[in-house]
């Protein structure tokens, strides 16, 4: 199996909107509202600002995508990367789909010169997910992550 990574254009908006609704039931057993993957999905396409996607791709078909977004730290003078989004179709997993995404995205990091170090937040209970990082050589990170939702009616999650 083959997998090349590329970064996502407008047109895999709609595969990464669907592997989002995927992932949020499947991490943390939420239900997207109809309308806000793809919208969300199309913001980063619409502001890059916001980051970007990169895509894996086997056989011609997007299998997996992950986002970058940006922190900017005034202690070390440099950004840090946040990986978020990260999806692997199931009949893809353990076929190193993952490992492609991040070396790419680490790749990039390296040859934009002013990234100090890429970051990511993972649901607490998923111990899969935390050994795949761990096998790439992330170190569980010194800090917790808080949060309140700022919408009456809203929760922070999802």
């Amino acid at each position: 199996m083959s997998i090349s990574v590329r970064r996502a254009e407008r047109a895999d908006a709609g595969t990464i909107a669907s592997f989002n609704s995927d992932m949020a039931v499947e991490t943390e057993g939420i239900e997207l509202a109809p309308g806000v993957a793809i919208a969300g999905a199309e913001a980063v396409f619409d502001d890059p600002s916001l980051g970007f996607y990169l895509v894996a791709e086997c056989d011609g078909a997007v299998v997996g995508s992950l986002m970058i977004t940006y922190e900017w730290s005034d202690w070390s003078n440099a950004n840090y990367w946040w990986i978020q989004s990260v999806y692997v179709a199931p009949a893809h997993r353990r076929r190193g789909v993952y490992r492609s995404l991040h070396d790419a995205a680490v790749a990039m990091a390296r040859e934009t010169g002013n990234v100090r170090a890429l970051k990511l937040y993972v649901f607490e209970e998923n111990h899969r997910a935390m050994a795949t990082y761990e096998a790439l050589g992330m170190e569980r990170a010194h800090h917790a992550i808080y949060e309140i939702a700022v919408r009456p009616g809203e929760t922070a999650r999802g």
